[in-house]
């Protein structure tokens, strides 16, 4: 069995300069203009698993015919209301945040689990189960939409760990210190 411990849970995320991580709609397809599979190739190749909410899952799903592959591991979606159709590529999970993140933490193998989805995300730091925070920086101006984070989540202090350039794209890396 894998130690768990080895791998880091990571909030995974892609931003418009102005701090929003989907447009208005929940619109994601901007971000594929910048951002592909190869471009930071190390992250895919950290990831074991990947934790996400409903809706996140849901705009995933309608996103599905672009040529976006992304293989971040086992897919776990933690919701109220799985859907009446099971879908064999992800598990859906009832159960509360903490659960979640262990279950998809020890499915992660000892690599990282990926935490995406304003929601799942911010609950995650809200409870200190988040170890780094990981943004990729896209180069436009949305103007609205989803935010990084709600205001309700209040102070969360953070260290810089690196800041990586691949061609419009930067990558900001931060260890979570305290706070949420």
């Amino acid at each position: 069995m894998s130690d768990v411990s080895t791998g880091k849970v990571v909030v995974n995320r892609a931003m418009s300069l102005d701090g929003f991580i989907a447009g208005p709609g929940h619109a994601m397809d901007w971000i594929f203009e910048y951002l592909t599979a190869d471009t930071f190739p190390e992250v895919m190749a950290a990831s074991g698993a990947m934790l996400v909410g409903r809706g996140t899952y849901e705009v995933a799903k309608r996103m599905a015919d672009q040529d976006a592959p992304y293989d971040g591991g086992a897919q776990f979606v933690l919701t109220h209301e799985p859907p009446d159709e099971p879908d064999p590529t992800v598990m859906f999970l009832t159960c509360d945040i903490e659960e979640a993140v262990a279950t998809a933490r020890s499915a992660a193998g000892g690599k990282n689990l990926e935490i995406l989805g304003a929601d799942v995300a911010a609950q995650c730091l809200q409870r200190g189960l988040v170890d780094e925070i990981l943004v990729y920086v896209l180069p436009v101006l949305l103007g609205d939409g989803v935010r990084f984070s709600p205001p309700s989540l209040g102070r969360i202090d953070l260290e810089p760990l690196s800041n990586t350039q691949s061609g419009a794209v930067t990558m900001l890396r931060f260890r979570v210190l305290s706070g949420g």
